[in-house]
C-alpha cells in the first residue's frame, strides 16, 4: 500500500455538508460555459468534503489513517491514462451519490490540493459523480497548494500570494 499521508482535520463548526454558494455558482456557470478561472478562484475560499474509505480486510493502512472504528484512507482515484487524482466533493449529497458508505473530511481546498500532490496524485477531481465534474491539475493544483488566490483583476485573473497573517 503506497505510503498514506493524514489530511488536516480543520473544524467547520456548523457545517451542514451543503456546497459553498460561491463554488456552487461557478460550477453552475462552468457546466455552460467551461471557463475555469471562476471555479478556481471559488476554490481558494472554500471548503471540500475529501472522501475516506474503509480499507480492505487484508491490507493495512499507516497509523495516520487508523481511527477506533477502523483503518480508512483518502479515495485516491486513477484514470484511463494511469494519472491519479484526489477525490473532493463540493457537497455530502455529491460524495454520497459517488460512494453511499465514504466519510467525508472537511478540509479547506487548498489543504486537498497539498494532501494531493504529497500522495503524489496528479489531480483533484471535484464531484465525480456529477452533477459538474471539475478537473484541478496542473499549474492550477500547484497554485492552490501553495496557498495563492486567484482573483479578478481589471485584465483578467491572476495568481496572488495570500498575505502572511
Amino acid at each position: 500500500m503506497p505510503d498514506v499521508r493524514p489530511l488536516p482535520r480543520p473544524s467547520f463548526g456548523e457545517d451542514d455538508g451543503s456546497a459553498d454558494t460561491a463554488l456552487a455558482d461557478a460550477l453552475s456557470a462552468y457546466r455552460r460555459d467551461r471557463r475555469a478561472s471562476p471555479v478556481l478562484a471559488a476554490l481558494c475560499r472554500s471548503r471540500l468534503l475529501v472522501a475516506m474509505l474503509a480499507v480492505p480486510e487484508g491490507e493495512t493502512a499507516s497509523d495516520e489513517t487508523a481511527d477506533s472504528r477502523g483503518a480508512v484512507a483518502v479515495a485516491l482515484m486513477q484514470g484511463r491514462d494511469g494519472r491519479t487524482a484526489l477525490l473532493g466533493f463540493t457537497s455530502l449529497a455529491s460524495m454520497l451519490a459517488w460512494r453511499p458508505a465514504a466519510r467525508p473530511v472537511p478540509t479547506p481546498a487548498p489543504d486537498a490540493a497539498r494532501s494531493a500532490l504529497a500522495q503524489g496524485a496528479d489531480a483533484v477531481v471535484l464531484d465525480v459523480a456529477g452533477p459538474v465534474t471539475f478537473v484541478l491539475e496542473g499549474e492550477p493544483l500547484r497554485h492552490l497548494a501553495a496557498g495563492h488566490v486567484l482573483t479578478r483583476t481589471d485584465l483578467g485573473y491572476a495568481w496572488l500570494a495570500a498575505a502572511a497573517g
